[in-house]
C-alpha cells in the first residue's frame, strides 16, 4: 500500500512540475501584452536574432520557468545550419540564455 502511495505522490509532483513549465494559453497573451508583462515579440525576435546575425527563426514558445517568469524562448538556424536556442526574458528582452543545439 505504501507503494502504491508513494508512486501515486511521484506522479502528482511530476504532473505539478510539467504544469509549471506550461507554454502560456495563446488567448491570454494579448492581454499579456497589453498589460506591459510581455515585450512586443517582434523586439524579442530582433534581441534573438541579434544574438546570431543572419540566422532565421524556426520556432518560439512563450513559457512560464519554474520561478513563475515569462520566458521567450527563441529557436534559430544560421546560415551554416547550425541551430540555436535563445531564452529571453519576456519583460524586458534580456538574454537568459543562448546555446547551440546539438
Amino acid at each position: 500500500m505504501k507503494t502504491l502511495t508513494a508512486l501515486f505522490a511521484a506522479t502528482a509532483l511530476t504532473l505539478a512540475a510539467g504544469l509549471a513549465q506550461a507554454d502560456v494559453r495563446p488567448d491570454h497573451i494579448e492581454g499579456l501584452l497589453k498589460s506591459g508583462a510581455v515585450m512586443p515579440f517582434d523586439k524579442l525576435n530582433a534581441a534573438a536574432v541579434a544574438k546570431h546575425a543572419g540566422a532565421q527563426i524556426t520556432d518560439t514558445e512563450l513559457d512560464h520557468n519554474n520561478s513563475g517568469v515569462l520566458v521567450y524562448e527563441v529557436e534559430l538556424t544560421d546560415t551554416a545550419g547550425k541551430r540555436f536556442e535563445v531564452k529571453l526574458d519576456a519583460k524586458t528582452g534580456t538574454v537568459l540564455e543562448d546555446k547551440q543545439d546539438t
